[in-house]
């Protein structure tokens, strides 16, 4: 059955019912109120614990500032709750509204954390080719390094551009009782990995690419998780045994995973007139988990965004081609990775030997 949008926008997927998204919602919710509360009354204990454990770790204070982006984290979590009732009662009656205030609400969410979690780690950002964006209808696909990169969309794409995403997230994610709320309003499909009925999620994701006008894309992450070691070895030997050509012609990957292609040559069946535009970016991998922003791997780094886009035009013809033009578009992608960690560190390196001497 081909999932059509909800009352509220949203498509369904291979979905859950909606008691259990309830259930869910009856923990997350008052968790996420009375935490923001304790989190704030506290905060002054919180902050002088941070600070006692950093005098015996870190002069640049990674732990202080983790609590700070902590504490900035649960406040625009509890306000995007809030502010989601309000604009749902401001729009009833009028669903064209609701998504408008919606994707603004989500948008607005994720610049205040990301510009909170910017100024706080001393992060500096530099995009390029943020001019190839408009116009929609297009295909964005990302890579997936870390707990940041899922903002990088909704801040330089969506709220910089105007652009309205539909994203294909990980059902996982509705634990964030933000994303939650929101992001079922909106147009996305929560993906459940693993689920045994691959056909359906796939046809959920084929679904949410219909009918795209010139101000909309679709989001979709073709590495289906963050890359990690342990991932990337258990992706390679996965690949290895269904597909050995395949497997030889990625193995060569390093900093990205070998692409999933079932989602992307869905999306693109789904609307031949869309543009693909391949978001690649660098310095985030010290942020796959939370115990690595902590050590301070974040800490004064250098992020790089590259859009670079391709004309539906250009698209190959065939699923069995287009699934190779993916394999080489993330081969590239991986290039353009290694070359900016590897001047990155030489250029940490020319600033160390500066500040020793």
């Amino acid at each position: 059955m081909t999932p059509s949008p909800g009352a509220d926008g949203s498509r369904r997927g291979g979905g859950e019912s909606v008691r259990r998204r309830w259930r869910r919602r009856c923990l997350t919710l008052p968790a996420l109120l009375l935490g923001t509360l304790a989190a704030v009354l506290l905060s002054p204990v919180l902050l002088a614990v941070a600070l006692v454990i950093d005098l015996f770790r870190s002069p640049r204070l990674p732990t202080v500032r983790l609590v700070l982006l902590a504490l900035v984290y649960l406040a625009c979590e509890s306000a995007g709750i809030l502010a989601s009732g309000v604009l749902w009662i401001g729009s009833i009656g009028d669903p064209a509204r609701r998504l408008r205030w919606f994707h603004a609400l989500q948008d607005e969410w994720a610049a205040a954390i990301f510009a909170a979690g910017r100024g706080i780690f001393g992060l500096r950002v530099e995009v390029e080719g943020d001019d190839s964006l408009r116009p929609g209808p297009l295909v964005l696909l990302s890579r997936h390094a870390s707990l940041v990169d899922t903002m990088l969309p909704a801040v330089h794409v969506a709220r910089r551009h105007g652009m309205r995403l539909r994203w294909v997230l990980k059902q996982e994610l509705l634990w964030d009782p933000c994303l939650d709320v929101v992001g079922h309003v909106l147009p996305n499909v929560f993906v459940r990995r693993g689920s045994g009925d691959s056909e359906r999620e796939i046809e959920a994701v084929r679904a949410l690419a219909r009918d795209l006008g010139p101000d909309e894309g679709v989001l979709i992450y073709p590495e289906g998780t963050r890359h990690s070691p342990a991932v990337a070895a258990r992706a390679r030997r996965s690949l290895g045994e269904a597909d050995p050509a395949r497997a030889r012609r990625l193995g060569g990957l390093r900093h990205v995973l070998p692409p999933r292609p079932g989602g992307t040559l869905a999306v693109l069946e789904a609307c031949p007139p869309a543009d693909v535009v391949i978001l690649a970016h660098a310095g985030l991998e010290g942020a796959a988990r939370l115990a690595d922003v902590w050590h301070g791997s974040l800490i004064g780094r250098r992020i790089r965004l590259r859009f670079r886009r391709v004309p539906s035009s250009e698209l190959p013809a065939t699923a069995a081609d287009r699934r190779q033009w993916l394999d080489e578009q993330w081969l590239a992608l991986d290039q353009w990775v290694d070359h900016c960690l590897r001047g990155d560190s030489a250029d940490d390196a020319v600033h160390a030997a500066g500040s020793a001497a």
